[in-house]
């Protein structure tokens, strides 16, 4: 698609879990897991500004290119994703993402806040119940 000199400032997080919350997602190979995520995107045109979690989701902040659609987005993240993965894993669990996901659209001045909170998942999450419901701008 050619969209000549459009701009476009949509900024979106994007949150989805592992199937059945699972804990599966380790610390010691979650930075490779996020850095390949933020390929996966970049490569599509988009650009990736965080990405962070938990070992059973994870928040993907990010820039959107004017033609791309966060359904289709989501869906390569995942795939892709879920390959890395299971390669990790190296069979010992049975991986997969669960179905669905959470986006949220912001501003661009709500961007520092996001960062930070997407950045502070570990200690935001040890003070939160499993069940608590999140809001990223409190």
């Amino acid at each position: 698609m050619n969209l000549g000199s459009t701009y476009s400032a949509h900024f979106v997080q994007i949150v989805f879990s592992v199937h059945r919350r699972e804990p599966l997602l380790s610390p010691i190979w979650e930075a490779e897991l996020y850095k390949y995520i933020a390929g996966i995107i970049n490569n599509r045109g988009n650009k990736s500004i965080a990405i962070n979690g938990m070992p059973d989701h994870i928040h993907i902040l990010i820039k959107l290119s004017p033609g791309e659609r966060v359904s289709d987005l989501v869906r390569e993240v995942k795939k892709s994703s879920l390959v890395f993965i299971r390669k990790k894993l190296f069979g010992r669990k049975q991986f997969n993402w669960q179905r669905g996901y959470a986006v949220i659209s912001y501003n661009e001045r709500d961007l520092d806040r996001i960062k930070n909170y997407i950045a502070g998942q570990k200690e935001h999450h040890r003070f939160k119940s499993p069940n608590h419901k999140v809001d990223p701008l409190q």
